[in-house]
């Protein structure tokens, strides 16, 4: 799966911090996921009248707080679109929609799912990385596409099923083949050690946990 790349984080944050630069529009439906590969039970958080009524009500986590509480981007926004869709309004996820929508079809694969899970990095997260691999990830995206480094990674942060704060902590096996451990509840959570900075936010199709750190798969 040319893990080599992959385990070297700083190319991931700056070709998506230059891809956030260059690409601030590819976001309307370019968005990460594939098609659900790991056998996870699904909690759709918005079956609950209430969360339908007040998204807002079942998420948790210190940055909530940035999120606007009305239109594009609000928690009320975004459970009406698919997740690419809704994450290329959310204000954390910029750079996280450039990276996106640079590995063509990925976004359209997400949008098409019918239940995910989506640990989806901040921006401050892609900023701690470094540059050494920027040119080798964009050149490896656009001519490798859902083949690339770059995708690798992105599906390292997708989850089959649409997973809620007591469903998710465990062990859970990627669209890209490895696993991540969630840990905590929402109280404090976390995803191999990253912290959820706003956690269990509905969308049309998958449910987003926000965290603080880019994951990357084991070599």
């Amino acid at each position: 799966m040319k893990l080599q790349t992959l385990r070297r984080n700083g190319g991931i944050a700056v070709a998506v911090l230059t891809l956030s630069l260059g690409l601030a529009a590819c976001g309307d439906d370019d968005n990460g996921g594939s098609d659900a590969s790991d056998d996870t039970s699904s909690s759709a958080p918005a079956d609950d009248m209430g969360d339908e009524a007040d998204p807002a009500a079942q998420t948790f986590g210190p940055g909530c707080s940035q999120i606007p509480t009305s239109g594009d981007g609000s928690f009320t926004g975004m459970v009406q679109d698919p997740v690419g869709t809704a994450a290329s309004t959310n204000p954390l996820l910029k750079t996280l929609t450039a990276a996106v929508g640079a590995v063509e079809g990925l976004g359209d694969t997400l949008n098409s799912a019918e239940g995910l899970t989506v640990f989806a990095p901040a921006d401050p997260a892609f900023a701690e990385i470094p540059k050494a691999d920027l040119t080798a990830l964009l050149d490896g995206a656009a001519k490798d596409g859902l083949e690339s480094d770059l995708a690798t990674v992105l599906t390292y942060h997708v989850v089959e099923g649409q997973l809620d704060p007591a469903s998710v902590v465990g062990e859970q096996t990627t669209l890209q083949g490895d696993s991540v451990t969630v840990e905590g509840d929402e109280s404090g959570m976390t995803v191999n050690g990253a912290t959820v900075l706003c956690g269990n936010i509905p969308t049309a199709n998958a449910t987003v946990y926000v965290i603080d750190t880019v994951l990357s798969p084991a070599a």
